[in-house]
């Protein structure tokens, strides 16, 4: 059921209608439902209008366009993080979309690859292998690259090369009175800082660079156990994990899956515990540093050399969409009585919907200051916690929310009071995100950028008074 036409934002958008030979979707035009969903469709978005523009001059033209009507901007590639942008209320919003807005041209002699705002990782993967090198790109290929990496970014080389926002070398950004700046060390270098980890708050990214890496292979896989054996596994990985040394990169995840015809054979409809990740270095590295996870005797090892841009699909993320519920926690520690709290949350005892319970591990070049880096620079914890499960029903999605904030809460008390953005699915207060001290810096920037409040993010970052109080 679309919004009714006498929406008091729709007068203000029927301005943007004409543009762009009728790729702006108003409510009540025959392509404003499809055109309203995220990737994350549990999300239910209804901006005052969808644009779809192809060009840097057409986005300029809607900001601005939207700007004199009134009208906010919401800038958005694939939505995988929609639900904290959709729970503002988005009556006067205008969604710009920039699927149409995608490649990737890897330069070997600068060591970047260059992309427009909405692509997704797969094709900057495979341009970076083109010559043998690789990028930092997320656990799954449909993610957009543009609000991964200016949420942080943690893949599968980030122990040893730290958050993708810190390998940006330049973003290329439409501001809120249409102009198209370039922001990199040098030139708008407040703005390359504050976007850094600011994401969408500043304009619209329509360009991104960033560094290659000399990975053409890793040593990467997967060791797979029974659900039942998640204890002795927990206990073993979560251990290691903290200290181990900074090439290697690794998630662990307690999984229920559902017997779909689209899973893999070897998965499907099983309860399972997985241990993957990736070792830069040699294999006999590799078998060193996972020689006691191995002892704990895996049905499934497919640890070995691999070509880096296989990497992508590593994690076996779903891809082109899907309804999802989730809530996450950075942790500060995951001592004995941590495992056993997950494991009553997520082990084969607990009457739990969740699809998956994951820890991600930080630690490494994640953890320390990153020179030079922006307002999010290093993630100040041991492990980020992400629960998750399908919500293809309203009812089944509060289920697998409410398990999710079950497995946070029962995580409570080692979690370190902030949030990482790429997996905060949920409003979260956005000073969480960065912690104190950069704070008032980061909402002076915004300020300074968008005076009037053009632009709506995901995770709101205010701006500032003259007096110094923050304003919406």
């Amino acid at each position: 059921m679309t919004i009714e036409l006498d929406t008091p934002s729709i007068p203000a958008a029927h301005a943007l209608h004409g543009l762009l030979g009728g790729r702006v979707h108003l409510p009540g035009d025959p392509g404003y439902d499809a055109a309203r969903v995220p990737w994350n469709f549990a999300v239910d978005q209804r901006p005052a209008a969808v644009a779809f523009p192809r060009t840097v001059a057409e986005v300029s033209t809607v900001v601005r366009l939207a700007a004199e009507s009134g009208l906010r901007v919401a800038p958005q590639s694939t939505g995988h993080n929609a639900g904290p942008l959709a729970a503002q209320g988005l009556d006067d919003v205008v969604v710009v979309r920039l699927n149409e807005m995608s490649s990737a041209v890897a330069d070997p002699t600068r060591g970047i690859v260059r992309v427009e705002g909405g692509t997704v990782w797969e094709p900057a993967v495979d341009a970076a292998a083109a010559h043998g090198k690789a990028v930092l790109h997320g656990s799954s290929p449909d993610v957009g690259i543009a609000g991964y990496s200016l949420g942080g970014g943690i893949g599968w080389y980030a122990r040893k090369h730290g958050l993708a926002t810190n390998s940006l070398t330049a973003v290329e950004v439409v501001v809120a009175d249409g102009s198209l700046v370039r922001a990199d060390a040098t030139t708008n270098a407040e703005l390359f800082w504050a976007i850094r980890g600011g994401g969408g708050n500043f304009g619209v990214v329509t360009a991104l660079e960033f560094a290659m890496y000399d990975i053409p292979t890793a040593y990467a896989g997967m060791m797979i156990w029974d659900l039942r054996d998640i204890e002795p596994v927990l206990r073993e990985w979560s251990a290691w994990a903290p200290s181990a040394p900074d090439e290697v990169t690794t998630s662990f995840r307690a999984m229920r899956l559902p017997d779909l015809p689209d899973l893999p054979d070897f998965i499907r409809g099983k309860e399972l515990v997985v241990v993957n990740g990736a070792v830069l270095g040699s294999d006999e590295r590799g078998e060193d540093l996972l020689r006691g996870l191995r002892a704990l005797r895996p049905w499934m090892d497919t640890f070995g050399r691999v070509p880096a841009k296989s990497l992508v699909r590593l994690h076996m993320d779903p891809e082109g969409g899907a309804p999802f519920a989730s809530d996450s926690a950075m942790l500060a520690s995951f001592p004995g009585a941590a495992v056993d709290a997950f494991v009553a949350e997520a082990g084969p005892d607990a009457q739990s919907s969740l699809l998956m319970a994951e820890l991600r591990q930080l630690g490494g070049a994640l953890g320390r200051p990153h020179e030079g880096g922006g307002v999010l620079d290093r993630l100040d914890a041991q492990f980020v916690s992400f629960g998750g499960g399908m919500a293809m029903t309203p009812e089944m999605g509060a289920q697998a929310h409410a398990d999710a904030v079950r497995l946070t809460s029962a995580l409570a008390p080692f979690a370190n009071g902030r949030q990482y953005s790429n997996f905060a699915e949920n409003t979260v207060d956005a000073r969480s995100l960065f912690g104190a001290d950069r704070w008032r810096q980061v909402t002076g920037i915004r300020s300074a950028v968008d005076p009037h409040g053009v632009f709506v993010a995901n995770h709101r970052i205010p701006r500032l008074h003259e007096d110094g109080r923050s304003q919406a």
